[in-house]
């Protein structure tokens, strides 16, 4: 563990390195790899601030409290540190579990599971006004569109021409009143 201790007003004891190192065990235990620490503390008032930060594989986990005693301050601190790695290393294991069942499955040729009822894809265009013949026509020319949504120039509603499944003949939507 590389523990760097950096004191504003306050000596930075070797004690006060000693209790840290003790209770950085609790965190380090989570990791095979070593653990860098910084600690800063500094006084305010009557009341003594100990930040500690620890980053390992690019993740950065960071605590700042105050108490009237430094040992206090420490101790919250580094239990806040401990939650946030375990919450970390939780979400982590997760994560690897899940991309690991992914690739099992493509491994084993399993399908992965389809959607259903749902809305997956979304489509813009701009409605145009024209009479359902236009509409009809326009359909005509774009052979791969399966419907056409237009502003009736009749009726001045939205209307949507289709082609039916005979492929020769098309249908007609218009909302009521």
């Amino acid at each position: 563990m590389n523990i760097k201790i950096t004191g504003k007003e306050v000596k930075a004891t070797e004690a006060i390195k000693d209790y840290l190192e003790k209770k950085l065990e609790r965190v380090q235990k989570y990791f095979d790899e070593e653990l860098d620490v910084t600690l800063t503390i500094k006084v305010e008032g009557n009341e003594q601030i100990a930040e500690i930060g620890a980053s390992i594989k690019g993740s950065v986990f960071r605590a700042v409290t105050a108490d009237k005693d430094l040992y206090a301050s420490m101790d919250k601190d580094i239990d806040i540190l401990e939650g946030q790695i375990r919450k970390w290393k939780t979400k982590r294991e997760k994560q690897n579990k899940d991309d690991s069942i992914k690739f099992q499955n493509e491994v084993n040729g399993s399908e992965p599971t389809e959607i259903e009822n749902e809305i997956i894809k979304t489509l813009y265009y701009e409605l145009k006004p024209m009479y359902p013949d236009d509409a009809k026509l326009k359909l005509q020319e774009k052979g791969q569109n399966q419907f056409l949504t237009f502003i009736n120039m009749e009726t001045n509603k939205v209307n949507v021409i289709y082609r039916l499944k005979d492929g020769k003949n098309y249908g007609l939507v218009e909302p009521e009143n």
